[in-house]
């Protein structure tokens, strides 16, 4: 079995920790084995903060890579972003989907839990009146 995600100048990355968790960014470029810096693309919510320094640690490689060179400026990744559709393909993904179905659950309150209960008995009462 080999490897197919490989930290790269391109590879589109999701930030599972710390205050950035959740957003996309785009590998720029590498400065060790530890860290590299990232970039977002700011072309919606989940793609917006600065150019910076990150830990592999807090990096999650996706399969989306654009085509950019290392180094890259800010319009040319932007631009590669966008005529990929790197956010739709993203959008596309059940990675993606769980996210924000496991974001919206959490952000139910008391009476939409309640709601929730009352569908899904609803729901297994049906399947058993079927069967």
């Amino acid at each position: 079995m080999s490897f197919n995600r490989f930290v790269q100048a391109g590879r589109v990355v999701l930030i599972n920790y710390g205050p950035l968790e959740g957003k996309l960014a785009v590998i720029v470029d590498i400065i060790d084995n530890n860290k590299c810096l990232i970039d977002g693309t700011e072309t919606n919510e989940q793609c917006s903060l600065e150019r910076q320094k990150i830990n592999y640690r807090r990096l999650s490689l996706t399969d989306f890579r654009i085509d950019i060179p290392r180094n890259a400026t800010f319009a040319e990744m932007k631009a590669a972003f966008e005529t990929d559709d790197i956010a739709g393909k993203w959008a596309a993904t059940s990675w993606a989907k769980k996210r924000a179905a496991k974001a919206k659950r959490a952000s139910l309150n008391d009476f939409d839990r309640f709601k929730v209960v009352v569908l899904r008995k609803k729901k297994a009462a049906a399947l058993a009146a079927a069967n």
